[in-house]
């Protein structure tokens, strides 16, 4: 039986099988599910128990939320907020964890696959790449909600490497924008993925000059994964001998295998 609290819990990116296994038993034994219902899959949420009280989010205020949450709690009742993706990464959890933990609340965060990550896996793409790119960096164009003046997406776009792009299907223009003056070549490939994982997923594989006009083709406007950079080229694989890490490189050691000396 599970303790009276909130667990917010990662549901992954759309495939419900992607759902943790930890995730999934809180999910099944919770008292209450209160469920991101615009996001996350409906086939995920019915393996609730049968008794459990099932509530959809979607048209709720914040404070809403939290209300329901609360009182369930208070009650004795144990409540999995359910996400989607990843809770860490822009899940809005931490306004909904002030609150709570304002009314003595516990909270128990279950972490889930990130869209970043179920886009990666979709594009069949390593995102760090020996010797290319060591870096990814998750961030947002800016649009009605601002971003921190150090955060601007031509700035982080100076370190030319791999970016993952949240929230941004309606700002490709911006985006295009940005890049090409953070120094990024029209070429720049780039790799957007929409509701991956459902089955409903489209993928698009463009380059930076045609971003904007590929999407608008594809007619992505919403749920869509942007990954900009040399890690996505299609073509990578063909050149993959010239991105090879030392983990298994015969001529280097380490503690698990003893490299031998190049002849």
């Amino acid at each position: 039986m599970l303790e009276a609290k909130v667990y917010i819990v990662g549901a992954g990116p759309g495939d419900p099988q992607l759902i943790t296994v930890k995730g999934q038993q809180i999910l099944q034994q919770s008292d209450v599910v209160l469920y991101t219902d615009s996001l996350v899959s409906e086939e995920l949420i019915a393996q609730a128990k049968p008794e459990a009280i099932v509530l959809k989010s979607a048209g709720m205020t914040l404070e809403q939320m939290v209300s329901i949450m609360v009182q369930h709690v208070q009650e004795g009742r144990s409540v999995a907020r359910v996400h989607t993706g990843d809770p860490a990464v822009y899940g809005a959890i931490f306004e909904q964890m002030a609150l709570l933990k304002g009314e003595g609340i516990e909270v128990e965060i279950i972490p889930g696959v990130s869209s970043v990550f179920a886009s990666a896996a979709v594009l069949g793409a390593e995102l760090t790449i020996p010797e290319l790119t060591q870096t990814v960096i998750l961030t947002r164009a800016e649009g009605r909600t601002p971003v921190p003046e150090k955060e601007k997406l031509r700035d982080l776009a100076r370190h030319h490497s791999t970016i993952a792009l949240f929230l941004s299907a309606t700002l490709t223009k911006k985006v295009v924008k940005e890049l090409l003056e953070a120094g990024w070549s029209e070429d720049t490939p780039v790799a957007v993925v929409q509701r991956a994982t459902w089955p409903d997923q489209k993928v698009v594989r463009t380059t930076l000059q045609h971003l904007d006009q590929d999407m608008q083709q594809a007619g992505i406007r919403s749920h869509a994964m942007i990954l900009a950079g040399w890690a996505l080229d299609p073509q990578l694989y063909e050149r993959g001998h010239q991105y090879r890490s030392k983990l298994y490189d015969e001529t280097f050691t380490h503690g698990y295998r003893k490299g031998v000396s190049p002849s």
